[in-house]
């Protein structure tokens, strides 16, 4: 893959991940998670329609349908594990 694709690739991993951030809500830390997340599950994503050969909206070398997909998977179980609160009692 070409940098101008990669770059391309990056640039909309993150607007995937400012887009749930602009649903989901939260602060900084919250949008700063988001976009980590968003650039894994799309890099997850292209991995694996290059592995097993699925397309499903393909710009040159890019898959852009199964990494956006991979990103919103990524994204929705961040979202899920990130909400998870600790019960702090004291059993004694």
């Amino acid at each position: 893959m070409t940098l101008p694709l990669s770059l391309f690739a990056l640039l909309i991993a993150l607007l995937a991940g400012g887009l749930f951030h602009i649903l989901r809500g939260g602060n900084g830390w919250r949008l700063l998670l988001y976009l980590v997340l968003s650039v894994l599950g799309f890099a997850a994503g292209q991995a694996l329609s290059m592995w097993r050969g699925w397309y499903l909206l393909h710009f040159g070398a890019l898959e852009i349908g199964v990494g956006l997909l991979g990103s919103f998977i990524f994204l929705a179980a961040g979202d899920w594990l990130s909400r998870i609160e600790n019960k702090d009692e004291n059993r004694v």
